[in-house]
């Protein structure tokens, strides 16, 4: 089937329609069987219909749907105290995106200080090649010209740098400046790593000049790293956190994540949203919490993911004229195809031998299979991909 023409044509799609899913698997309307190594861009944590997932959802769907939030709801607050006594967050705020979630952190970090009386720090030191999500406000946090052009004027108040540059964010600092937001794990531009001890030195940056320090881990949180957050992988903890994709394991949920101190300036009617935090997605969430929190869940994808790289880097070793090189933390991970051969046409052969892989920038294939992927799966893609690169 061709892609209908009633759809606004924002989005290439590939010539394949899934008609369901189970597992790590996906299958098309052909019953021609995918091993889901995309997993809906870092979306689909415990892969395509998980039981705990399927029965969280059909109870709750029997109870209770949408509730306003001027009203109490017990899955709510039950999913927020889970989510909070997990991590460093004080506070919670549900909304449908990560977009959503962003648009948070900015306010958040520009009404702290407001409400202190220290107007005139508003602006946020951003970095290059972030992707931040697709609001007026993100993509001028993200400074991409691919994202901003035809929609200008971008909003003001971000200073965008060179990502890993300690020097660059030291002489950005002003006495306007109020935070610093960063993806540690950079997805779409192919899986840029920070290094540890830069993300330390943005911490001790932030704590020496009075800023917060904002984390977007929509791509790389809930588990994606083998910890519950990234934060946790560079021992450090964040002011604020926007997060998203994974968190639902594939229902549309976002949420940011904050310290009492970072959120002091969000009080009564300063912020809002009509379907987040809804039963609906909190009963979905809380089961897929659940199960990434279950004894020995985020030790196993660590390995898994180990196990994933090394058996990558062995494939890099037999095709030295097509992979440069393999980069990646845990389950998100970068294959970078040498310039001679764009990273899409890998993505297409592998996906004729039943691998869904996704494109990044820089040239790269990113990996990002569930989290519930097996040594048998890890073996069944070596395969496609060598047969792909062959």
């Amino acid at each position: 089937m061709i892609t209908s023409d009633k759809l606004l044509p924002v989005h290439k799609r590939f010539d394949v329609i899934f008609s369901h899913g189970e597992g790590a698997y996906l299958f098309d309307n052909n019953g021609k069987k995918y091993l889901d190594f995309g997993a809906g861009i870092a979306v689909n944590a415990l892969g395509h219909c998980h039981p705990k997932m399927v029965e969280a959802i059909t109870n709750q769907a029997k109870k209770l749907w949408h509730v306003s939030n001027i009203y109490n709801v017990n899955e709510l607050n039950r999913y927020a105290e889970k989510l909070a006594n997990a991590t460093f967050a004080e506070y919670v705020f549900f909304c449908n995106s990560g977009a959503e979630s962003l648009e948070c952190v900015i306010k958040m970090i520009r009404r702290h200080f407001y409400v202190k009386g220290q107007t005139q720090k508003n602006r946020i030191i951003t970095f290059s090649g972030a992707f931040h999500g697709r609001t007026i406000a993100t993509i001028s946090a993200a400074g991409k010209r691919k994202y901003i052009e035809g929609f200008e004027p971008a909003l003001e108040g971000f200073d965008n740098v060179e990502f890993g540059n300690i020097e660059a964010v030291k002489n950005a600092i002003s006495d306007k400046t109020a935070g610093i937001l960063i993806e540690p794990i950079q997805g779409e531009e192919g899986i840029r790593v920070s290094d540890k001890k830069f993300i330390q030195e943005l911490r001790k940056l932030a704590d020496e000049n009075d800023l917060l320090l904002a984390f977007d881990e929509v791509q790389c949180g809930m588990g994606r790293t083998g910890y519950l957050f990234a934060y946790e992988y560079y021992g450090v903890k964040p002011d604020l956190i926007a997060t998203a994709k994974a968190i639902g394991g594939g229902f549309p949920l976002g949420a940011c994540l904050a310290t009492k101190d970072a959120a002091s300036g969000m009080t009564l009617g300063v912020h809002g949203t009509t379907y987040g935090g809804n039963p609906l997605a909190m009963a979905v969430a809380e089961s897929v919490i659940d199960v990434i929190l279950s004894e020995g869940f985020l030790d196993n994808a660590k390995k898994v993911g180990a196990d994933l790289k090394n058996a990558l880097e062995n494939l890099k070793q037999d095709f030295p004229e097509i992979i440069s090189e393999v980069r990646g933390v845990g389950l998100m991970i970068g294959v970078k195809i040498n310039d001679k051969i764009e990273n899409g046409e890998i993505v297409k052969k592998l996906l004729d031998q039943g691998l869904l892989t996704i494109p990044a920038g820089e040239n790269v294939i990113r990996i990002l299979p569930p989290l519930i992927i097996t040594q048998e799966q890890i073996a069944e893609a070596i395969s496609k991909f060598r047969a792909a690169l062959s």
